[in-house]
C-alpha cells in the first residue's frame, strides 16, 4: 500500500546560495511570505442554513447564508453552488434579500438570528451590486444578528433591517432601521428598548408604506436564556417607517408574551399572521402567562383572533417561530419548526408534511416565488432544498458548512481526523483516502469515507493513541440521544455506554443534577497512560478500567453559583445541556509530568493540581484583566514544561467581545495576557489555542473568525487565513507523525495545513538570506486506489494531498522572470530529477511526485521512417497516415 521514502534524495536550489539558520524569529512577519502554505478541506458533509432567498421570475438564480459557513449562490437552479462571501470578516448571514426591482442588488445581514447558546453574531449588513460577486460593508455594525431585510418593490434605495441585537447584555441598536439612499445614511425608525430587538419585519406587498415588525425581549447569557418581557409585541406602520404604532387589545394579548413572527399574503394583504410566543398558561416568575400560538387578523392588523392553541406551529420558539404564506392563497401558509407544517385553512388545522414533503428537519427559512408559487426554496439544519412543484418534492444539497465542536486526529497511516458535527454524529473519516483523480493528481475525500464512531452531536470524539479503533466519544444527553460517554470499537463497530452517572440532561435544569455535564464537555485520554480517561462536570472524573467505574478527583472547580443554575428559555423552557452553567469547560494534563492538571471553567475560574488531583489551587485571582464570567474556551499544557500552560477564554455571551489568551509558566502562579496582534473586531474573540510540539514559541490560536500563529510564545500574533475561509476556530490539533496543522471549524468543517516544517524551521536567519532551503519531511509513497462512483457536483468531497515529497524553500525576494530549479539527486549523485519552483518572496512550496524525469516521447510518424501511402499492386494505391516501416 505503501512506503516510507528515506532521506537518501539530495534537494538542491541551482544557482542560489544556501545558508544554515540560526537564532530565533521576528515578532511578526509579511502575510504574503506565507501565503504558500494552503489548506484543504476535508469534510464533512454540512448542514445549517439560516437564511435564504431567490430571485422572482429566474428559477436558476438563489441563494442561502450559512450558520457559520458564509453565502452560498447558485446559478443553475441548484445543482452547482459557489461561495460568494468568503473574503469578508463575517460568516454567519442570517437574512437575505433580493431587490424586485434590480436583482442585481443583493442584502446580507449577519449574525444568526435562531438563538441558542452557541450561535454566532455577525458585524451588519452588507450589500451587492452584481449579483453576489463584490459586496460592500453598509454599516450597523453593531447590531448584532439581523433578523430580516425588506427592500421596497420600486426603489431599491429604500432598505428596512430588522436588528434583534446581540442579545447578550442591554444595548441601543436594536430595533428597525431604514435608509432612503441605498445604504449610505441610516435612520433608527423603531426602537423600544435596550433588551428587545427585531425577529420580524414584513411590508405589505400590496403597498409598501404598510410595515408590520414583531420585537421581541431577549437575554442569552452561558447560563441560560430568557426569552419574554413587556418590550415584545406587535408593531405596525401606515407611513413607511416614519412612526410605528403598537398594537394592543382588539384580539392580542394582554399579558407579556416572547417571540413574534409576522407573515402575510400578496393574494389579499389585509390577512396578517402573527407567532406569539407564550407560557401556554403555565406560570412565569410567579405571573400568569397568555395561552395560545397563532393569531390572525382578516383587516390589516385592527383586529386579531387566536386561532390555533398548537406549540408545534412554533416548537422551540427562541430557535424556531417562522411562518410563510404563499402569495397566490391567503389561506395556505408553512410553519417552520423541527418539523415542516403546513395550513390550508389559514391556520385553523395543520398538517405536518413527512417523506418527500418534508426535506430534513430543524426548518429556519423560506421563500416564495411571488410570481410563481410552485416554486421555492428551504433552509434548514440539513441544507438546502429547491421545490418547482410547490413542495412535493424537493431537490437538496449539503453544501460544505459542517459545524464541528472539537478535532482529534488518530496515529493511523494515513491518519484520520475525528469530531462531533452538530445536528449530526461523532464522525470519523480519512484525511488521505489514497483515491487518484481521473488524469492524475489527488482525488477526492466522498462524503461515505465518513462514518459515526458513537457518541452525539456535541462533544468529543477521541482516539486511543495506542490504539485507533478505540475511539472515546462524549455528547450532551443520555443513551440513544448522544450518550455521556461512549467507548467505540472500530473493529467492530460496536460501542458500548460508560456514563459516569445515570442521568440526562435532556429537560432538566443543571441544579436538578449530581453531575452538571455541559452541552460539550471535555474528555480528554491521558497522553501517559492510555487507559486513564478523563471527563468534567463540576468535578474532574477520571476512570483506569475502560469506564467500568469512574472516581471523583477533583471538588467542584466553580463558583456553584446556584442562581445561575435554574431552568432557561423563559417563556418556553428548554434545557438540554448548552446552556448549563458553573460547569469545568476546559481541561488538560501535561504531557511533560503525569498527574499535572489545568482546569477552566465557564463561570470564570481557573484551577490547578500538581499531585494528581489530591489538591486544587484557585489561580484566577493572579490572571490580569480577567474576565469575570468569562469562559475558558481551551487550555493547551505545555509540550515542553510541566509548569507552563496557555488558556483561551472569552466572554461575549456576556456582551464582551474581545479577545482573552494567557501564559503561565509556573503552574499559574503569574499569568501574562497575549492578545497583541489579535483583531479589534466582533469576532476576534478566543475560541482555541494550541502549542506546536516541534519549535518552542511556536503557537496557533483560533478565534470566531480566523486562525493567528505567534513565532515567540504569544507575544505577538498574526494572521495565518491564506484560502481558509472565515469561520469560527473551534479546534486546532497538530498530527505529529505527518506533521501536520488540522483546524476544526464551526461553519466550514475540517481543513488540513499540510506539513508545518517551513513555519517551525523558519528564523531571523532564514529570511534575510537570499535563499534558504528547508529540510523536508519524512514523505511516503502511497499506492493509489480507484476511487468510489460518486456525483461529481457533491459540494461535500474533501481533498487528498498530493501523492508526493514536499519541497519548501524560501526566498528573500521576488525574483520574477527567473523561475527556481530545484535538482533532485540519488544519493551517488547522479541526476534524478529537475524541477521548476515559484520564485514568490518568502516560503515557496512545490511537490515532487517520485518520479525520474520523463522518457522521451513517442512519436507516431518520425521522418522519414514513414509513408503515407502503400502499394497493393496495379492500380491500387491507398493511403495510411502515420504507417511505421
Amino acid at each position: 500500500m505503501l512506503g516510507s521514502v528515506p532521506k537518501r534524495f539530495l534537494v538542491m536550489l541551482c544557482g542560489l546560495a544556501i545558508v544554515t539558520p540560526t537564532g530565533l524569529m521576528a515578532q511578526t512577519l509579511p502575510s504574503q511570505e506565507l501565503e504558500a502554505l494552503q489548506f484543504r478541506h476535508i469534510g464533512v458533509v454540512g448542514n445549517r442554513v439560516a437564511s435564504v432567498a431567490g430571485v422572482v421570475g429566474n428559477p436558476l438564480v438563489y441563494y442561502a447564508g450559512a450558520a457559520s459557513g458564509g453565502l452560498w449562490k447558485t446559478e443553475d437552479g441548484g445543482i452547482n453552488w459557489r461561495a460568494v462571501f468568503d473574503d469578508q470578516d463575517s460568516h454567519s448571514v442570517g437574512a437575505l434579500a433580493v431587490s424586485l426591482s434590480d436583482p442585481e442588488i443583493v442584502w446580507a445581514g449577519t449574525g444568526e438570528p435562531h438563538i441558542r447558546s452557541n450561535v454566532t453574531v455577525g458585524d451588519g449588513v452588507y450589500k451587492s451590486t452584481d449579483g453576489g460577486s463584490h459586496w460592500e460593508h453598509m454599516g450597523l455594525d453593531a447590531t448584532g444578528r439581523v433578523s430580516r431585510i425588506v427592500i421596497h418593490p420600486q426603489n431599491p434605495d429604500i432598505v428596512y433591517i430588522a436588528a434583534l441585537g446581540h442579545a447578550h447584555a442591554p444595548q441601543a441598536e436594536r430595533g428597525i432601521y431604514r435608509t432612503l439612499d441605498g445604504g449610505d445614511t441610516w435612520e433608527h425608525v423603531l426602537f423600544v428598548d435596550e433588551d428587545t430587538g427585531a425577529s420580524s419585519l414584513i411590508m405589505d406587498p400590496n403597498n409598501p408604506r404598510v410595515l408590520f415588525a414583531g420585537m421581541w425581549t431577549v437575554l442569552v447569557n452561558t447560563w441560560g436564556r430568557e426569552s419574554g418581557g413587556p418590550g415584545s409585541g406587535i408593531f405596525m406602520s401606515r407611513d413607511g417607517g416614519e412612526t410605528w404604532t403598537r398594537l394592543r387589545g382588539h384580539g392580542l394579548p394582554l399579558l407579556p408574551v416572547g417571540k413574534i413572527d409576522v407573515c402575510m399574503s400578496q393574494a389579499d394583504s389585509r390577512r396578517v399572521y402573527a407567532l406569539i410566543e407564550t407560557g401556554d398558561g403555565v406560570p412565569w416568575h410567579g405571573e400568569e402567562t397568555e395561552d395560545g400560538e397563532l393569531w390572525r387578523s382578516d383587516n390589516g392588523g385592527y383586529d386579531w383572533d387566536l386561532v390555533n392553541h398548537s406549540r408545534d406551529l412554533g416548537g422551540r420558539t427562541a430557535y424556531y417561530n417562522n411562518c410563510r404564506v404563499f402569495p397566490d392563497d391567503e389561506n395556505e401558509v408553512f410553519f417552520l419548526t423541527s418539523a415542516l407544517s403546513r395550513s390550508y385553512d389559514g391556520g385553523i388545522t395543520y398538517i405536518q408534511h413527512q417523506d418527500l414533503e418534508r426535506p430534513g428537519g430543524d426548518f429556519h427559512d423560506l421563500w416564495i416565488d411571488p410570481e410563481n408559487p410552485d416554486r421555492l426554496i428551504i433552509g434548514n439544519d440539513q441544507g438546502i432544498h429547491i421545490s418547482v412543484n410547490r413542495g412535493k418534492t424537493y431537490l437538496t444539497t449539503e453544501p460544505p458548512i459542517s459545524q464541528m465542536y472539537h478535532v482529534t486526529v488518530d496515529n493511523a497511516v494515513p491518519y484520520n481526523v475525528l469530531g462531533n458535527r452538530q445536528d449530526g454524529p461523532s464522525y470519523r473519516g480519512p484525511s488521505n483516502t489514497l483515491y487518484a483523480a481521473r488524469g492524475g493528481g489527488p482525488g477526492p475525500i466522498p462524503r461515505g469515507d465518513w462514518h459515526q464512531v458513537g457518541g452525539g452531536e456535541s462533544g468529543f470524539a477521541t482516539p486511543d493513541p495506542t490504539d485507533s479503533n478505540i475511539v472515546w466519544s462524549s455528547a450532551s444527553g443520555s443513551g440513544a440521544r448522544g450518550g455521556i460517554v461512549v467507548r467505540h470499537d472500530e473493529s467492530n463497530r460496536q460501542f458500548r455506554s460508560v456514563e459516569v452517572w445515570p442521568e440526562s440532561t435532556g429537560g432538566w435544569p443543571a441544579e436538578e443534577l449530581r453531575y452538571r455535564f455541559q452541552w460539550t464537555f471535555p474528555l480528554l485520554v491521558s497522553p501517559h497512560d492510555n487507559n486513564t480517561i478523563f471527563v468534567t462536570s463540576q468535578h474532574v472524573h477520571r476512570t483506569r478500567n475502560g469506564g467500568q467505574s469512574w472516581d471523583v478527583i477533583s471538588p467542584d472547580l466553580t463558583t456553584n453559583d446556584k442562581s445561575r443554575q435554574g431552568i432557561s428559555g423563559g417563556l418556553t423552557p428548554d434545557n438540554i445541556g448548552v446552556e448549563y452553567c458553573c460547569v469545568i469547560y476546559a481541561f488538560d494534563e501535561s504531557p511533560v509530568q503525569q498527574g499535572v492538571f489545568y482546569a477552566g471553567s465557564n463561570d470564570g475560574k481557573v484551577h490547578v493540581s500538581r499531585d494528581d488531583g489530591d489538591t486544587w489551587t484557585d489561580v484566577t485571582a493572579n490572571l490580569p484583566d480577567w474576565p469575570v464570567d468569562g469562559v475558558v474556551r481551551g487550555i493547551d499544557a505545555s509540550k515542553w514544561e510541566p509548569g507552563k500552560a496557555y488558556l483561551a477564554v472569552e466572554a461575549h455571551q456576556v456582551g464582551d467581545f474581545a479577545p482573552y489568551a494567557y501564559r503561565t509558566e509556573d503552574y499559574g502562579q503569574t499569568w501574562t495576557k497575549i492578545t497583541e496582534g489579535l483583531d479589534d473586531h466582533v469576532l476576534s474573540f478566543t475560541r482555541s489555542i494550541q502549542e506546536d510540539p516541534v519549535r518552542p514559541g511556536l503557537l496557533f490560536l483560533g478565534t470566531e473568525n480566523r486562525l493567528y500563529v505567534s513565532f515567540d510564545d504569544g507575544d505577538h500574533w498574526q494572521s495565518l487565513v491564506n484560502n481558509l475561509p472565515p469561520s469560527p476556530m473551534y479546534g486546532i490539533v497538530i498530527q505529529e507523525h505527518f506533521n501536520d496543522l488540522v483546524i476544526g471549524t464551526y461553519g466550514r468543517g475540517f481543513w488540513i495545513m499540510d506539513d508545518l516544517s517551513p513555519l517551525q524551521q523558519l528564523t531571523d536567519a532564514v529570511r534575510t538570506s537570499p535563499s534558504y532551503l528547508f529540510e523536508p519531511r519524512d514523505a511516503y509513497r502511497f499506492n493509489n486506489r480507484t476511487a468510489p462512483a460518486a456525483p461529481s457536483t457533491d459540494m461535500s468531497v474533501g481533498e487528498n494531498p498530493p501523492n508526493a515529497a514536499y519541497i519548501n524553500y524560501w526566498l528573500g525576494t521576488e525574483t520574477a522572470g527567473s523561475p527556481v530549479t530545484i535538482r533532485i539527486n540519488d544519493a551517488t549523485g547522479a541526476l534524478v530529477r529537475i524541477l521548476t519552483g515559484t520564485s514568490l518572496a518568502g516560503i515557496n512550496r512545490i511537490f515532487w511526485d517520485f518520479q525520474g524525469e520523463q522518457s522521451t516521447p513517442i512519436r507516431r510518424r518520425v521522418p522519414p521512417m514513414y509513408a503515407d501511402w502503400v502499394d497493393y499492386g496495379p492500380g491500387r494505391v491507398q493511403s495510411q497516415e502515420g504507417l511505421a516501416l
